[in-house]
């Protein structure tokens, strides 16, 4: 008789929230989880986060002034593998030089982080209280830019990575500022749970999902997009919206109100590609959605603003893809 396969270890997540704590920073990861958890029971899959808030205070105020009451102590006990997440505060700097800063950094001292067991989130200037804690020695991480500086001061044996979304480098994933920690999460539930229930998670919470540096492909129109240059971000909103379209290089400047060279340089230094390729990429996507749909090669390249059939086939090569596209692997 087989053996009924087990379920998949229920992970811990601890917020730990201190008096000012960021609301967003960990409302939106928390919703993030919640989703997840709740897309899980209803494909009849079991639930895979057990989110918690603890903190040195059973009470603290946030950032916008809601007072959060029932916060658990902060755990002594560990039976699953766990996230702790450190969130950011409000400020210019990260201050410790109070009793339940120097309480909660003794206590982050004592955790004993190795991937997959014990593993440390930090969102926003959550990056600079783990480096307080001597947690970021040896190891690569990003915060909120204006915390940048600060964070480098304090351990500067931390490998500090500037303008991006999120860095990973495990047991450690640090994120930018804000936002940003939805960013992360989504990658943590996709790494967890799989790029799918990621994707269903981003769109019942209505926000675009971003790679980080090292994720599988989920797709191209979300490559590409681990930077924070607002400018850059529009032209690739507007390619992947109407890929079409004449995408000249002076085109797509003109929407980052910038010139042809500058433009260049933005998409090489920031999303490691060339602005035609990139069209080209977004393409053959869209190419590749149109033969999954059941369009023939020669629909599927007009589809996707490919000239010819054979453009299509030149760039699905170029771009080393298996098969061809009139039998994808």
């Amino acid at each position: 008789m087989s053996a009924v396969p087990s379920s998949p270890a229920l992970i811990r997540v601890v917020f730990v929230l201190q008096d000012n704590s960021l609301v967003l920073d960990w409302a939106g990861p928390a919703e993030a989880l919640r989703i997840a958890n709740q897309l899980l029971r209803g494909a009849g899959q079991p639930e895979r986060f057990k989110v918690e808030f603890a903190g040195v205070a059973p009470q603290s105020v946030g950032s916008v002034g809601i007072t959060l009451a029932n916060i658990a102590p902060l755990p002594t006990q560990w039976d699953t593998p766990a996230w702790v997440v450190l969130v950011g505060l409000p400020g210019s700097t990260i201050g410790v030089d109070n009793d339940d800063a120097r309480a909660l950094l003794h206590w982050l001292r004592g955790l004993r982080l190795k991937a997959g067991v014990m593993e440390l989130v930090t969102i926003c200037a959550g990056t600079v209280i783990a480096a307080h804690a001597g947690l970021l020695a040896g190891r690569r991480a990003t915060t909120h830019h204006q915390h940048l500086d600060e964070l480098q001061q304090v351990e500067p044996r931390c490998d500090v990575v500037a303008n991006r979304v999120f860095v990973l480098d495990p047991p450690l994933f640090s994120s930018a500022g804000v936002t940003t920690g939805i960013d992360l999460t989504l990658h943590r539930i996709a790494q967890t749970c799989g790029e799918a229930l990621a994707a269903q998670v981003a769109q019942t919470m209505v926000v675009a999902l971003r790679r980080g540096p090292h994720d599988p492909e989920l797709s191209p129109f979300l490559a590409y997009r681990n930077h924070l240059h607002a400018a850059l971000h529009r032209v690739q909103d507007a390619v992947s919206a109407e890929p079409q379209a004449d995408w000249a290089v002076p085109r797509m400047a003109a929407i980052a109100h910038t010139s042809p060279r500058h433009l260049t340089r933005l998409f090489v230094e920031h999303a490691a590609i060339a602005p035609l390729q990139y069209v080209r990429r977004i393409r053959l996507a869209c190419a590749q959605a149109a033969l999954k749909a059941g369009h023939n090669v020669t629909q599927a390249a007009a589809l996707a603003g490919f000239s010819s059939d054979t453009q299509l086939r030149r760039c699905w090569h170029d771009f080393g893809l298996p098969g061809t596209p009139s039998s994808p692997d």
